[in-house]
């Protein structure tokens, strides 16, 4: 587990710190409706506490599941699955499979919107890897209560000759001037993920896309490998990013507003989301959560002073 202590990477924040804080068709209700009735069966919390045992699915991802066994998420359904009185166990999946191992469904993302493409197994109860909060996943999951807030920011190099911007008191002033250093130059994204151009329209800018096929986690190295000029990284992997490989890459600006990152559950499973948030408000009265959240990200503070006031 990477737990950074120096400065540097606290400087780079502060410097960004200021400013960037932050009629369903019938179609588609059908749709949905089609995927809570095909969830249903998979139960929910007395299917949980009857089967004995809490399914984490996860992705290897920054520091909220590490690979190694640990990592924020790791821990907090750990707990969760203590509370339940349930063994845990985690179900490793990767960023094209992991919605359809919760839902039952294989489903792509249509920009906001999303396409139904057949059915699939159903492998866990729980999705937690630091799973953004996007518009066309709250429709096919039902999202808990935020766990960790994010952005999306466009990250380059050290020797790129393109200076990160000046950030003002307006984010959207900031978007702009970061997407008007991208012409002509080349960018990663990853589809389906919060990091998909598509979502921000960064091919309105001028930019030469490229979707990554590797992992998130590749994709840092692949820019300090010189596969692309730009990347697009959140602010969990940027920050680890930063830290594991200082003076290699620098921040340039924000691309997207404040976004959640939160664990994702079966719109039919109401009462183990609810049951969640019941947790997840009891471990932060507690100060596990705080404690937990600084162990994998003590620099979050720094760029997001409201997300544990207590901690200042």
């Amino acid at each position: 587990m990477l737990r950074p202590s120096s400065a540097p990477l606290r400087a780079v924040l502060l410097r960004f710190r200021r400013g960037w804080g932050l009629v369903v068709p019938l179609v588609g209700c059908l749709i949905l409706s089609f995927l809570v009735t095909a969830a249903a069966a998979a139960g929910g919390l007395a299917e949980v506490k009857e089967r004995g045992v809490l399914r984490h699915l996860g992705i290897p991802y920054a520091n909220f599941v590490t690979g190694a066994g640990d990592g924020m998420d790791v821990e907090l359904m750990r707990a969760f699955a203590a509370h339940l009185g349930v063994r845990y166990e985690f179900v490793q999946s990767d960023w094209g499979d992991i919605i359809s191992d919760l839902i039952g469904r294989n489903v792509k993302s249509k920009g906001d919107d999303f396409e139904v493409l057949g059915a699939a197994p159903i492998r866990g109860d729980v999705i937690a890897n630091g799973m953004t909060v996007i518009p066309w996943r709250t429709k096919v999951v039902s999202f808990a209560d935020p766990t960790f807030p994010t952005q999306v920011w466009l990250v380059s190099r050290a020797d790129l000759p393109v200076s990160p911007i000046t950030p003002s008191a307006v984010l959207d002033k900031d978007i702009a001037a970061t997407k008007a250093l991208m012409p002509r130059r080349t960018l990663l994204g990853k589809a389906d993920t919060c990091l998909d151009p598509e979502l921000y329209d960064i091919k309105a800018t001028g930019a030469k896309v490229a979707m990554f096929k590797g992992t998130l986690n590749e994709m840092a190295p692949a820019l300090i490998n010189g596969e692309s000029e730009l990347t697009l990284l959140d602010v969990p992997d940027a920050l680890v990013a930063l830290q594991k490989w200082p003076g290699e890459i620098k921040v340039i600006g924000p691309v997207s507003e404040r976004q959640d990152m939160a664990p994702a559950f079966r719109p039919a499973d109401k009462d183990l989301r609810d049951a969640f948030n019941l947790f997840l408000k009891e471990l932060k009265a507690s100060g596990e959560f705080r404690r937990i959240a600084l162990a994998y990200y003590p620099f979050v503070i720094d760029y997001f002073p409201d997300y544990l006031p207590e901690a200042r």
